[in-house]
């Protein structure tokens, strides 16, 4: 596999691409390229996960580094220890994807994702210990490499920290501040996934009356027709039980949907127009701007800058959202896909903690989640395609496909958007196109898909 970080680190077929070979390797790259003499290292709930994390554990410590194992806990859980902690981490995840995947996570001591100097350092390391071959004797290899041989007890340790989940437990419900959630009734989709145990928990211990689907994780049905990428289940179960709300996390946790008591989907940019207008309205919007990416729904941009607030876009990815936060010194941003970064309370996006805000939104507004997401935009119709290709790095330089861009972005003029990107987490370039109407956007994206497929053919 590509040994290039993607939008959110390293991902492939667990035991093919992602074999545990590579993933000591790449251990062994963090201990030296990465900051700290120990990591906090979790993971999500991949019959895999116990696997790698064994090899990743032992990469680093076989550079001298420590390990504390936190077990399945989800990605923003260690973000929050290695914030915390002011420690490395890394997690054992590859999101919404389904089971046969896994990935790797990192974090640099304060639980924001690596810089791009570090990713670029750290590919390189990787690439030189992965040419020595696996069979290559670690001792030999850091005396080659100027780096004092770690042998016998030197070694860093590895432990279990079977607190650390608990503690994350606590820190979600201290972010209410005394507030409570009684007598909310809530539907939790958990993917099958790392917020199987916490998420009902910590709603529970607010008073919100919980009902739990999907939570019952077995190794291979994380994220499996469930979660934020197959809501359809949990919008059913939600008017079935006539309930308020529900919450629906991917495998590791870092993203949620919602789902208002009439079972429609509300996605990340209804939720975050609804969190910047709340948080604007009552004077907690730090320059007044809310930080967003270019996938962000048309719709939501007029609306926010209809009533004063200032959007600020940035590429996709949770790590270019905080950037910008940081940048700025803002506090709200995230993504449609449901990522979203409350910074005065995390350093990454939390699916957990979306829910706790708009549970604690839609307690303190007393109106039903359907009214407050219709009154916070409205949403332009909007088509995504994602189109495989062989060499997305190819689409940069395909002038054919920009030509037709720009000859769809005159005909729609003002009234709509067009997006062209190769994903940053596979062999994918995303079309997206918005419209005035849903006929227009499809027929502007068939168009696009067109050209595409014309000059860097099919995957």
């Amino acid at each position: 596999m590509s040994l290039k970080f993607g939008t959110d680190g390293l991902r492939g077929v667990a035991n093919d691409e992602l074999s545990p070979e590579l993933v000591l390797a790449l251990g062994r790259a963090a201990a030296r390229v990465v900051p700290g003499r120990e990591f906090v290292v979790g993971r999500d709930t991949r019959v895999s996960g116990p696997l790698l994390q064994a090899a990743l554990a032992a990469g680093l410590a076989s550079e001298g580094v420590s390990v504390a194992d936190a077990g399945v806990i989800p990605t923003p859980g260690v973000a929050w220890l290695s914030a915390t902690r002011d420690t490395p981490a890394a997690v054992i995840s590859a999101s919404h994807n389904p089971f046969p995947d896994n990935g790797i996570k990192l974090f640099a001591a304060g639980g924001v994702k690596l810089s791009d100097p570090v990713e670029r350092a750290l590919e390189a390391e990787l690439g030189r210990l992965v040419g020595e071959g696996v069979g290559s004797a670690i001792a030999a290899s850091q005396s080659a490499a100027g780096v004092k041989p770690v042998v016998g007890g030197s070694v860093g340790s590895i432990y279990s920290d079977p607190a650390a989940i608990d503690a994350y437990g606590d820190h979600l419900v201290t972010c209410l501040e005394g507030r409570r959630l009684d007598g909310i009734r809530c539907v939790l989709d958990c993917a099958s996934g790392a917020a199987s145990h916490v998420a009902p928990s910590v709603l529970e211990r607010l008073g919100a009356v919980v009902q739990v689907m999907a939570a019952a994780p077995d190794g291979t049905n994380i994220n499996d027709g469930c979660g934020s990428t197959h809501p359809e289940g949990l919008q059913r179960a939600v008017v079935e039980a006539g309930a308020d709300v529900g919450l629906a996390f991917d495998g590791d946790a870092d993203r949620m949907l919602a789902v208002d008591h009439t079972g429609a989907l509300v996605d990340g940019d209804h939720l975050m127009a609804m969190f910047a207008t709340d948080l604007h309205e009552r004077g907690l919007l730090a320059s007044d701007t809310v930080v967003v990416t270019v996938m962000t729904n048309l719709g939501m941009l007029q609306a926010l800058q209809a009533k004063g607030i200032q959007v600020r876009q940035t590429k996709v990815g949770d790590r270019h959202v905080l950037e910008a936060i940081e940048e700025g010194g803002f506090v709200l941003g995230g993504e449609q896909s449901g990522h979203i970064i409350f910074r005065r309370l995390a350093t990454t996006g939390d699916g957990i903690l979306t829910g706790l805000q708009l549970l604690d939104l839609l307690r303190r507004r007393a109106r039903p989640l359907a009214a407050l997401a219709a009154e916070a935009m409205t949403r332009l119709p909007q088509e995504l395609v994602s189109l495989a290709v062989p060499d997305p790095g190819r689409l940069e330089t395909a002038g054919a496909v920009w030509d037709e861009v720009a000859a769809v972005e005159a005909e729609l003029g003002r009234s709509g958007r067009v997006l062209l990107r190769a994903s940053g987490t596979g062999p994918v370039v995303r079309v997206m196109v918005e419209a005035q109407s849903l006929e227009a956007a499809r027929a502007a994206a068939d168009r696009l898909c067109t050209a595409v497929r014309r000059h860097l053919g099919d995957g």
